[in-house]
């Protein structure tokens, strides 16, 4: 990813955007796409495992990953700006010990990150411009299972994202992208992953869980 857009994903996601989610989470839990991934993947037994979410946010995921009976979390985000939120959820969770951050491109720093059992990207695939490059690092570091979500690929949808995509250019914000569904799962396969889950989350997101062959 280009420093610009880096800079970008930092202006957009920020210390505001951190508060909102925590707030929201601490309210309502997570929302229907994550609880998704969440159930598919502790579905699979999760007991004991490694846990590394890419773009992990606030990381409400590894927490619920947690309380299902994972030992640890990584989470490698490219904004600074989720980490004091993140750090208040893991302390009342008592997590603190648990869970692991750190910042960078995940798919330009991979070499430098283990392997996990479970990999989780939730609504980062659209915000990556080469999903090849993502989701192909993302199944590499996936001894077991790696989980993602991404968006629908219709006609309404592309629309949408161009739109919004006019207004981050004119005020510096990121480009968002619906990539068709075919490459992002082809990525995943390339890598030895066998798709287990594959369905429509909600009006706008899927959900994709792939097995270690």
């Amino acid at each position: 990813m280009s420093t610009c857009c880096a800079r970008g994903y930092e202006k957009f996601f920020g210390a505001r955007t951190a508060r909102r989610d925590a707030r929201k989470y601490r309210r309502k839990g997570l929302d229907g796409t994550a609880q998704r991934l969440v159930d598919e993947v502790a579905t699979r037994d999760v007991a004991g495992a490694s846990v590394l979410e890419i773009g992990g946010g606030v990381g409400a995921i590894d927490l619920e990953l947690l309380r299902r009976g994972a030992a640890s979390a990584l989470i490698v985000e490219l904004s600074h700006g989720y980490d004091e939120e993140a750090k208040a959820l893991a302390r009342e969770a008592g997590a603190e010990q648990r869970i692991e951050r750190r910042h960078g491109d995940f798919a330009e720093s991979e070499a430098g990150i283990d392997p996990a059992d479970v990999v989780v990207m939730h609504r980062v695939v659209c915000c990556y411009p080469d999903p090849d490059l993502l989701v192909g690092a993302a199944a590499r570091h996936a001894r077991r299972l790696l989980a993602l979500s991404f968006p629908r690929d219709t006609w309404w949808l592309r629309i949408g994202f161009r739109l919004v995509n006019v207004w981050c250019r004119l005020t510096g914000g990121i480009e968002a992208f619906v990539h068709p569904p075919a490459q992002v799962l082809r990525a995943a396969e390339a890598q030895g992953l066998r798709l287990a889950v594959h369905e429509r989350a909600s009006r706008v997101w899927r959900v994709a869980v792939f097995e270690r062959i």
